[in-house]
């Protein structure tokens, strides 16, 4: 047990968190494990990307978590003829004061959707990479800072749909967890079309988290007990990867920090200080399969992703939990 904590701070995080799970599943309606996925990479400080087909839903997530904090939010719709300048920003003369100014771009926000990220060129993903990585662009040699918190929340379409660019493995690095939406049950799905609705950004939803609340989760989850039977079972699931035959590569170490942190917001969301195996469990898939890459590569990106979540699950299952 951690000793950063109190009883009562354990409460109120959990407590904070499920008014956040609330409203998020007044308007995104039966996905309860997407949103608490969500979650788990805001408590942990990092960036999602969700994948899967058009319509289902991808960006009426992300809209739905800005407005339930009391964040900034931007949107960019990335296109092929998308520049870096006008995703961070540029530096432009003014005359009236005889020198450079820095307009800051969109990113300069507390939660960004990057929506269709992969329609962009691989140079404009790029752009992404430092801010994702350090939290602030560097323009002619002079950093800007962005907000804190800081979230991207990219959507993609498959890699397969014409008119998309894969996204470089070191952006895709850059992601804590990348997730799909599915579609929905059909109950839910009926739900969905009584709904007066017309679009995302008529969503009725008013913030019940303060960005300073925010802030302090994310300080929580730092401190929350990973006991060191618990690390050794992350490095040992960690290690598997890198000696599986069907991978080209194993997970960097990045990848096990990642899964660490991650593990460590679960816990909180869940209402404890301390991690158990299950919180590493559950997310060794939407932390660590994109970070993998067949050796043979599958058909087309589905059945790619389906064989390395296959073999993830093999890991997990030979690999033993501490008792």
């Amino acid at each position: 047990m951690s000793d950063f904590f109190s009883g009562a701070q354990v409460i109120t995080a959990k407590e904070t968190l499920g008014r956040l799970r609330e409203a998020m599943r007044s308007t995104i309606k039966g996905k309860d494990s997407v949103i608490d996925r969500v979650l788990v990479a805001l408590v942990a400080g990092g960036h999602v990307l969700i994948e899967d087909l058009p319509g289902v839903g991808k960006t009426t997530l992300a809209y739905a978590l800005a407005r339930s904090m009391d964040c900034s939010f931007s949107r960019v719709q990335f296109t092929s003829d998308l520049l870096p300048g006008d995703v961070t920003g540029v530096a432009i003369y003014d005359e009236s004061v005889k020198s450079f100014v820095f307009k800051k771009g969109p990113v300069f926000a507390n939660i960004v959707l990057a929506d269709e990220i992969n329609r962009a060129t691989p140079k404009t993903q790029s752009s992404l990479l430092e801010v994702m990585d350090r939290g602030k662009v560097t323009i002619d040699g002079e950093a800007h800072t962005v907000g804190s918190p800081f979230m991207v929340f990219a959507t993609q379409n498959p890699v397969d749909y014409e008119g998309t660019f894969p996204l470089p493995e070191s952006q895709m690095d850059r992601f804590l967890m990348r997730l799909q939406m599915g579609y929905p049950l059909p109950a839910d799905e009926l739900e969905i079309l009584r709904s007066l609705r017309s679009g995302y950004d008529s969503i009725p939803i008013a913030p019940v988290v303060t960005r300073t609340e925010i802030l302090h989760l994310q300080s929580l989850a730092q401190h929350v007990f990973t006991e060191e039977s618990v690390l050794e079972y992350i490095l040992r699931i960690v290690g598997a990867t890198r000696t599986e035959a069907d991978f080209r590569a194993g997970v960097s170490v990045r990848g096990g920090l990642a899964l660490k942190h991650a593990s460590q917001a679960r816990a909180l969301l869940f209402g404890r200080d301390f991690v158990v195996p299950e919180d590493v469990q559950v997310l060794v898939e939407p932390v660590l399969a994109h970070r993998l890459n067949l050796l043979r590569p599958a058909a087309d990106g589905l059945e790619e992703r389906r064989l390395v979540g296959a073999a993830l699950k093999r890991i997990v299952a030979v690999v033993p939990p501490p008792l």
